[in-house]
């Protein structure tokens, strides 16, 4: 039997089904097989010692049907084409994707009766069986079935297996085609409402750093011309001046920043399981990292280890028009796969952040200490704005009893960050983001009023 394999794209792969010799096929004699194998040699032997030809025939008869049904279906010579197809391939944890499998004969003969199985891990559900009727010359057949986790991350579906049986149901072999895909289930993703965020100016000439493009004001200094410019924009002085064209450079409006960071150590949380923690700060960060790309903001993912992502372009911030989709989907598997660090310190992250202007700063913290909360203070000196959201483990790892428990030391971490501008709000267990959200623009316009200071625009 032989194959061919095909994956999301439909484009061929090389499939084929394992084989083995004939050690292969007697492992795949069924219980009614073996019994019958057992049988007959027994009354093969009895014949023998009692001197009965006819038992010998009989003892002969049972032996050699499992042996000739073995035979007869590892010699079996289908030639099918498998392919699996994922609705979609990335989806959110709790909700469910369905995944097609069609088989094509693409030999010149039916096939008889297949078994269909797809090795799937475990959390996805149980293994799905399907039985296919006779298939004829050049036919196909289509098949479904849908998974659901409730945990993120990336799991392998496949190989594919097809189970081979023969009329008598004496011998069955499984043969496995080589190729397999991934689903990846991202973190859940709350909608967040437009609110009003301090941190970032918008408009020509208003952030710290400037862009290059085609259509703008002038700048004064012109660069060499590059195939496409507009030879409206040759600037002649410069090209007397350096012997070669020059244009006049450009500039582009400045889009607003927006860094979100993930604190990821282990020893800031407590619990695990869809309802801990640090999921929730994983899902958390998703929601703001989505809801910011929709607001037009150049975004990037930061952990506590000093990993950005994207990591490419302009200070490894993404989100222009053409690339907004794939800046939100490359952060979105980095964090479908997201796991606790080794480490015990904020300070990558901060040697990250001090290296430039960051716009907005939006955390997601776990426990931290008086050092960190110190470190953590200084990094809202290179942003323009800095929300943090502090979730308290003892709280989160805890059940809910009813029962008034003594403050910690959360509250002093609180004020050391307020102390330090950011605006900060402790996460208690079973809290929605979407309210905190709402919640932190009530506090940030209420220091702004305090302080006199105009706040910019953001995700309105």
């Amino acid at each position: 039997m032989t194959t061919g394999g095909t994956g999301r794209t439909g484009q061929p792969q090389g499939g084929r089904l394992e084989k083995g010799g004939a050690r292969t096929a007697l492992a795949g004699l069924t219980t009614r097989g073996r019994s019958f194998l057992a049988a007959g040699i027994a009354a093969a032997v009895c014949a023998y010692v009692l001197g009965q030809p006819n038992l010998l025939r009989v003892g002969l008869l049972l032996s050699a049907l499992p042996l000739i049904c073995a035979a007869v279906v590892y010699r079996t010579r289908y030639r099918v084409a498998g392919s699996r197809r994922l609705a979609p391939a990335r989806v959110p944890a709790g909700s469910e994707a369905r995944v097609h499998l069609r088989m094509d004969n693409v030999s010149r003969l039916p096939t008889g009766l297949l078994m269909l199985q797809d090795k799937v891990p475990y959390v996805l559900g149980p293994r799905p069986r399907f039985v296919l009727d006779r298939v004829e010359a050049g036919g196909r057949r289509e098949v479904s079935y849908r998974v659901r986790s409730d945990l993120r991350g990336r799991y392998p579906l496949g190989p594919l297996q097809l189970r081979l049986s023969d009329p008598f149901g004496m011998c069955e072999l499984t043969r496995s085609f080589s190729t397999y895909d991934t689903l990846t289930v991202i973190p859940r993703v709350e909608a967040l409402p437009p609110v009003r965020l301090s941190g970032e100016a918008k408009g020509y000439g208003d952030g710290r750093q400037r862009a290059v493009a085609l259509a703008g004001e002038d700048d004064v200094i012109p660069r060499g011309y590059r195939y496409g410019d507009d030879l409206r924009r040759v600037h002649w002085r410069s090209t007397a001046r350096y012997g070669e064209l020059m244009v006049r450079r450009e500039e582009q409006p400045q889009r607003a920043r927006c860094t979100v960071l993930l604190d990821t150590r282990a020893v800031a949380y407590a619990g695990a399981g869809p309802d801990s923690a640090f999921e929730w700060a994983v899902s958390g960060a998703a929601s703001v990292l989505v809801h910011m790309l929709e607001r037009g903001f150049s975004v990037r993912l930061l952990t506590d280890t000093g990993t950005s992502v994207p990591g490419e372009g302009a200070d490894g911030f993404a989100g222009a028009s053409g690339e907004s989709a794939d800046a939100a989907g490359l952060m979105m598997d980095t964090l479908a796969v997201v796991d606790h660090s080794d480490g015990a310190s904020l300070s990558r992250a901060y040697d990250v952040l001090r290296g430039g202007n960051e716009g907005l700063l939006i955390a997601f913290l776990g426990d931290i200490d008086e050092e960190q909360a110190a470190i953590a203070a200084k990094m809202r000196q290179r942003s323009g704005g800095a929300v943090a959201f502090l979730l308290d483990s003892d709280t989160w790892g805890r059940e809910p009893d009813g029962m008034a428990h003594p403050m910690n030391s959360q509250e002093e971490r609180l004020r050391l960050l307020r102390e330090a501008g950011w605006t900060v709000l402790g996460v208690p267990r079973g809290t929605s983001l979407n309210e905190l959200w709402r919640q932190a623009d009530r506090e940030r316009a209420g220091v702004v009023t305090a302080g006199g200071t105009r706040a910019g625009e953001a995700g309105s």
